[in-house]
């Protein structure tokens, strides 16, 4: 599950806005999003983007912090995402963010099957091995 409290209000939307088109599946969001006005997806995002991240539940120990940030730059994670992984306007915060979550879509786009609005995260992806992207969840799941 992904935490949307804290993430740019025009990644919540054009999310919401993939989710309600089809262009992006999941057994729980797609449902609701069908049903979604542009209005509605505004609103959500708007809301959304004001609440408070929960803390993290747990830091990545040491060395998988070091690697983690040591991929966060060589991947270029940093230009897109924020320079503290914080996301901005359409791209996301992935500090904080759920680690099974950061899994799963880390690996859905490595296997070019998570939707990807302009290619690039699929692109970014094909060079992590399975252990960077554990390396990868464990850290960024781990930042304030």
């Amino acid at each position: 599950m992904s935490s949307l409290a804290g993430q740019p209000a025009q990644f919540i939307a054009m999310q919401l806005f993939q989710f309600r088109e089809g262009n992006r599946k999941d057994p729980e969001m797609t449902p609701p999003a069908a049903g979604l006005s542009n209005a509605d997806l505004n609103d959500l995002a708007a809301y959304f983007s004001t609440q408070k991240p929960a803390a993290p539940a747990n830091a990545a120990d040491p060395a998988t912090a070091a690697a983690g940030r040591y991929l966060t730059e060589q991947h270029h994670c940093v230009q897109c995402h924020g320079p503290a992984l914080m996301g901005q306007q359409h791209i996301p915060r992935l500090a904080g963010q759920h680690r099974e979550y950061l899994r799963v879509q880390l690996r859905g786009f490595k296997a070019r099957t998570r939707a990807d609005f302009d290619g690039f995260m699929t692109s970014a992806t094909q060079l992590l091995s399975d252990k960077d992207i554990e390396v990868l969840a464990d850290y960024l799941a781990g930042l304030k």
